[in-house]
């Protein structure tokens, strides 16, 4: 029977050839719009006004690198539907992974999602700069309780973020204590958004790629287990640069614009390489330490 993790590097095979596809299939769209605009074009000048059909199309066709039809293929996530204003979370114990830190499991019931409970600040400090985070606890309360918790005991102080990916996917992979890709805290929960924003079995939740949009944080995961419960711990990416991915990766926050220029001056250095061909990326040729994670 398949492992986790080569479920995952067999959905990404699949997503990638999708990709491709469609990739292949905008470019011939926009090759006929054009040929079809050329034409346009020529009737008009004969009609007296090509000039300012010239002029115009000249201005369409200045595109930024998101208006690329490759950068646009993926839909934003579909919207949260409200959670109650109280929820209770299950964090489960996981044998085969024991903690690569010692950690106490988050609490489980009353995890408040409204009013002033809705977001939750943090301040991330590493070695190449501070990264301030504004956690969605209204969308995936779980997620932010967990990564509170873990903040709250230290978790995260003095680890590496391990992985950083600059082709396909522009994210920096940290929360492992460990180093390796491998570490967890001992427990796993399930998706929240946007994974629970489709029904149980729908294909599109698999096969159909979303855009994590730059500056969004989301939890990284070893795929689903065989009785389809989540294996979350402690692990999550910061998306620098729009991503395309199924739609399986809890987001649960956003990442300030100091983060984000701290992310991009990471991410101008490059990787190693180390974690090709799969799941890709290596680590960062400027090696990145957290030294603390505070809840504000």
């Amino acid at each position: 029977m398949p492992s986790n993790e080569q479920r995952r590097a067999a959905a990404k095979r699949k997503l990638e050839r999708q990709l491709a596809n469609r990739a292949q299939r905008a470019r011939k769209r926009k090759q006929l719009t054009i040929a079809a605009s050329a034409l346009g074009v020529v009737v008009a000048v004969a009609a007296g006004v090509g000039i300012y059909y010239l002029t115009r199309g000249e201005d369409n066709s200045t595109t930024t690198a998101s208006e690329t039809p490759e950068a646009s293929l993926a839909s934003a996530p579909p919207s949260a539907k409200p959670k109650a204003d109280l929820v209770n979370c299950t964090y489960r114990d996981t044998p085969e992974q024991p903690a690569a830190r010692p950690v106490d499991k988050p609490r489980t019931e009353g995890i408040a999602t409204s009013g002033d409970n809705a977001t939750l600040s943090v301040s991330m400090e590493t070695t190449q700069g501070n990264i301030g985070l504004t956690l969605n606890n209204a969308e995936s309360p779980c997620t932010t309780n967990s990564f509170a918790s873990l903040a709250g005991q230290k978790y995260f102080d003095g680890t590496s973020c391990h992985r950083l990916s600059t082709s396909g996917l522009k994210i920096l992979q940290c929360g492992d204590p460990a180093g390796t890709g491998m570490g967890g805290p001992g427990y796993s929960f399930d998706n929240e958004y946007p994974t629970d924003q489709y029904a149980p079995g729908d294909p599109a939740a698999e096969s159909v790629p979303v855009n994590y949009k730059r500056g969004v944080i989301a939890m990284a995961n070893g795929g689903p287990n065989q009785d389809g419960t989540g294996t979350n711990g402690s692990q999550f990416f910061l998306v620098y640069g729009d991503s395309q991915l199924p739609p399986q990766y809890t987001i649960f926050g956003t990442i300030d614009e100091t983060g984000l220029a701290t992310l991009d001056k990471i991410a101008a250095a490059g990787d190693d390489g180390s974690f090709e061909p799969s799941p890709g990326g290596g680590a960062p040729n400027t090696p990145v330490t957290i030294d603390s994670v505070q809840i504000d």
